[in-house]
């Protein structure tokens, strides 16, 4: 065979495997839950539905690689009475920075990238960035001690916010960002790819200097950015090439094609008399269907399945492999799931890492787990987690904006970890 052809057939064959291979069920008495504990998930969830605390759900439970409990509960869009399925597809917001921080990681396991290189290096403006401070005649800007590393960005200790801080507020809306992207990280609707947008955002001000604060905001969009830079491919090429076919992710994309439109679930928002559709637009349910398309949002961008994203994580919970596919290798998961934030992040038991908050202290973070153990949400009160040393993958999908579902997905946590037995 032509040394040519051989490379792309491998890659082509590996994705085909990886497709096939998905994450097979199993009994979850096999897999070390007690007998019929793990149902305990149905009524907990449930009781949310009826209660009117979510629409619709969709929660997935593996262990040891094997599903044990994958279920829809409720409603995808309630107007039209369309059932939730295991199927359907969810904005899943900030959840899209774990992928975009593992797409990051594999250029600097290529060597196209290192953790302590500069993001000026990538985005010039940046070397001129200042901090806002508050004035005697309004906002000061100081200049930054130090350059914004890669890694500053993986952590989320730039000085990036969503800019809508009052600080920088005017600033940020100014060019169409923070306020104007609706709770600052929304880019669905933008008709500019997200390198344009992070050129501007690299011309305003910080809210802190780069290492000395936590702050959460655009460090990831700059991110994806950099993998544009770098790769010389979209955000969105990059990740399907990269990630999403290799691991057999079908149903994962910044835009859904109009095939799968029907498996959108809706948004909804609480207010006072229950839980209503949410409006259109940046505050509700997005131009993920009928926008622009074209500005790939590493920070909050991706709409995926419940299976899908568990295929993800299980990649990071074996080592950075699935099966025959590997996507980084093992010491990179170590690094990106070791806490590099320290007190910067929390002082409660919690950490931050490359991409990923890491229980450091069960008993000081009042939560169930072990140390290690590590994930994220998204705005629209998706959920999910990783635990090494139970080799758990939990993946929780509703569509809830503002999100107000941590409640539900604490007691599921709770029911989840009393069914493990060995």
């Amino acid at each position: 065979m032509p040394r040519l052809l051989a490379l792309p057939l491998l890659l082509s064959l590996q994705a085909i495997a990886a497709g096939a291979q998905a994450l097979p069920a199993a009994p979850p008495a096999t897999l070390g839950f007690a007998a019929g504990r793990l149902e305990r998930i149905t009524p907990v969830v449930q009781a949310a539905i009826d209660s009117g605390r979510m629409q619709g759900a969709v929660v997935l439970v593996a262990r040891r690689g094997r599903v044990a409990y994958h279920q829809a509960f409720g409603w995808a869009d309630r107007e039209s009475n369309r059932r939730m399925t295991p199927d359907a597809l969810f904005r899943i917001a900030s959840q899209t920075k774990a992928v975009t921080s593992v797409a990051v990681m594999t250029l600097i396991e290529d060597g196209r990238l290192r953790l302590g290189d500069p993001v000026s290096k990538f985005l010039p403006d940046f070397a001129g960035a200042g901090v806002a401070q508050p004035g005697d005649t309004g906002i000061l800007l100081k200049p930054l001690k130090r350059a914004i590393t890669i890694r500053d960005l993986l952590t989320h200790t730039a000085g990036l916010s969503y800019g809508t801080d009052s600080l920088v507020r005017r600033q940020y809306e100014a060019q169409g960002l923070g306020p104007a992207a609706g709770w600052g990280w929304y880019f669905a609707d933008k008709s500019e790819p997200i390198c344009g947008s992070m050129e501007r955002l690299s011309r305003l001000p910080l809210v802190a200097q780069p290492g000395e604060r936590y702050v959460y905001g655009y460090s990831t969009d700059v991110l994806g950015c950099v993998v544009e830079r770098v790769s010389g491919q979209s955000l969105a090429e990059y990740l399907e090439t990269r990630i999403f076919r290799p691991l057999g992710m079908r149903n994962t994309w910044f835009f859904p094609p109009a095939a799968a439109a029907a498996r959108l679930a809706t948004v909804y928002s609480a207010t006072d008399s229950g839980l209503v559709r949410a409006t259109e637009g940046a505050r509700g349910q997005g131009d993920y269907l009928d926008g622009p398309r074209v500005s790939y949002s590493g920070g909050a961008g991706l709409v995926s399945t419940a299976r899908d994203y568990a295929l993800f994580l299980q990649m990071l919970a074996g080592g950075g492999s699935l099966g025959a596919t590997r996507i980084l290798g093992p010491r990179t998961v170590a690094l990106m799931t070791t806490d590099h934030a320290d007190t910067l992040f929390s002082r409660n038991g919690m950490g931050f890492g490359l991409g990923f908050e890491i229980l450091e202290d069960p008993g000081r973070a009042g939560q169930y787990g072990n140390a290690g153990r590590y994930g994220w949400g998204g705005a629209y009160a998706t959920n999910y987690w990783i635990d090494p040393k139970d080799e758990l993958v939990v993946v929780l999908m509703t569509q809830l904006l503002p999100g107000r579902a941590w409640e539900t997905w604490d007691q599921v946590r709770a029911v989840i970890y009393q069914a493990i037995t060995r």
